[in-house]
């Protein structure tokens, strides 16, 4: 029974991958266990192993008493049966005597045999949990084994298998027995039976692991990889960004000759991946997004929502959209903007190209991003959206309006999103009111008041030519042909201008 032991220990050790102090606890504990359920304790129970595993030895540590006062047969031995094993023992020395394992009963062998089934398929589960758990967010390589009805596909990965569910697996690519197959392991959880070990062929966390592997730049943080937008077996866009201004993120991505995209396709079997840069400004972004299509410009209609018009040539609008709208689908995700895609001629039937392109300008004039519009454009779409605002607000024949005024289209915006269309309504409302509009700054405020008094004469109204006047003193109404306030008394002068 030894000898089977320590082969079972030395199995283990090697083919299960449990260390060799883990399985030796366990195996202690099991036979704790059964000495325990037979004697009662366990406190004097001694386990010990030979070098190699060969032997093992259960010994129950009994202390030498008087024969006239020996009690406890499982923790105490007698003095005269003491001496018979041992001649020179002595009364309070401890002896260890053998346990024959083959003395236990049915039961407790049994009970320990099942312990010791359920211990080590916790080791083992808990093990390979940790094993795989490590990898979790990995490239792993296995080798195909077996495809079950639904399409799932098992792979060998070493001390166990992993599964490749269909929803994970490219269009692309089909198997064979043993084929090796380079997955990603998308989750790893513990099952009823052992450990899922969830692999993937579509995550774009592949196409990530993938850089990381063939572009020294990637895994030395020289070059960042932004966001990865896929749709498996069909196409890839990956926008990159350098931190370094000497190193070009897509050429370093390419390689030399376009060796080193070329082995990473090959690894999906071939499917196009489009490496873009990041741009922080969303117009040479989305331009960016939409390759290999040319994109001649784009629009940005409502930063708010974050929709814009990428304009492109007819001859480049099929291949801007891609087949069955992929291209721009992706390049969607990737900029996470709603992208249409239109020639000239239906951007100029949606009759919006002026007024969003003065909106553009206003939301991102400091990036300089439509430098190319003519200011004559810029005026008259302001003029245009002026008149539309004075129709739409109603304001009256006798009132001035702020578009009038030159003021910046911007600024004519916000005051008109706080329904104040003219002059009269401006000049009627409040410091405190003005500075409740968190979307005008003191700048703002100060530069409408300045323009109104320079081109704006404000004239005060007169009810029926007469000006009322009250005591200084008092308070009381006075008139100007008195001399002394009537109410308290005190002397009155007039001054006239």
């Amino acid at each position: 029974m030894a000898t089977e032991l320590g082969d079972a220990i030395r199995n283990m050790i090697a083919e299960k991958g449990i260390s060799e102090e883990l399985v030796i606890n366990t195996i202690e504990d099991i036979l704790r266990a059964a000495y325990k359920r037979k004697y009662g304790t366990e406190e004097n129970a001694v386990i010990e192993f030979n070098e190699d595993f060969t032997s093992v030895e259960l010994s129950a540590r009994r202390k030498i008493v008087d024969d006239d006062n020996w009690y406890n047969e499982v923790t105490e031995i007698a003095l005269s049966d003491a001496q018979k094993i041992h001649e020179d023992c002595e009364i309070g020395d401890e002896l260890l005597i053998p346990v024959d394992l083959k003395e236990f009963d049915r039961i407790s062998v049994q009970s320990a045999k099942q312990r010791a089934h359920q211990s080590f398929r916790d080791i083992q589960k808990d093990t390979l949990y940790s094993e795989f758990k490590a990898k979790e967010g990995q490239l792993i390589i296995g080798y195909f084994r077996r495809q079950i009805a639904n399409g799932d596909i098992y792979v060998d990965i070493g001390t166990t298998e992993g599964i490749l569910p269909r929803r994970n697996q490219s269009s692309r690519e089909s198997y064979g027995n043993n084929d090796k197959i380079k997955c990603y392991v998308d989750r790893v959880e513990k099952a009823e039976r052992g450990v899922r070990v969830v692999l993937s062929r579509t995550s774009p966390e592949l196409i990530r692991e993938l850089f990381e592997v063939e572009v020294p730049e990637i895994a030395q943080n020289l070059i960042d990889i932004i966001k990865i937008v896929r749709e498996a077996g069909y196409r890839t866009k990956v926008a990159v960004a350098s931190r370094n201004d000497d190193i070009d993120p897509v050429g370093a991505c390419v390689g030399l000759k376009g060796n080193r995209i070329q082995t990473i396709m090959s690894e999906i079997e071939g499917e196009k991946i489009d490496i873009l840069r990041y741009d922080p400004n969303p117009v040479n972004y989305i331009r960016n997004a939409l390759s290999p299509a040319q994109v001649s410009d784009v629009v940005i209609i409502d930063k708010n929502i974050y929709h814009a018009v990428a304009i492109v040539d007819e001859s480049q609008l099929s291949l801007a959209i891609g087949k069955q709208g992929l291209n721009v689908r992706l390049a969607n995700k990737l900029c996470d903007w709603l992208i249409d895609v239109k020639t000239p001629a239906q951007f100029q039937e949606m009759d919006i190209a002026t007024e969003a392109r003065s909106r553009a300008e206003s939301i991102f004039k400091e990036d300089d991003i439509f430098n190319e519009i003519e200011d004559e454009q810029i005026q008259g779409e302001v003029a245009n959206l002026s008149e539309s605002a004075q129709q739409e607000s109603g304001v009256s024949e006798d009132e001035i309006a702020l578009s009038d005024l030159p003021l910046d289209a911007n600024l004519l915006s916000k005051l008109q999103f706080h329904d104040v269309y003219s002059v009269e309504e401006f000049i009627n409302l409040s410091d405190e009111e003005l500075t409740s509009f968190g979307d005008l700054s003191d700048e703002d405020i100060n530069q409408v008041k300045d323009t109104i008094n320079e081109y704006v004469d404000i004239v005060e109204d007169e009810d029926d030519g007469q000006t009322e006047y009250v005591c200084p003193n008092c308070g009381s109404p006075i008139t100007t042909d008195m001399t002394v306030c009537p109410n308290c008394g005190t002397g009155l002068a007039f001054e006239v201008e």
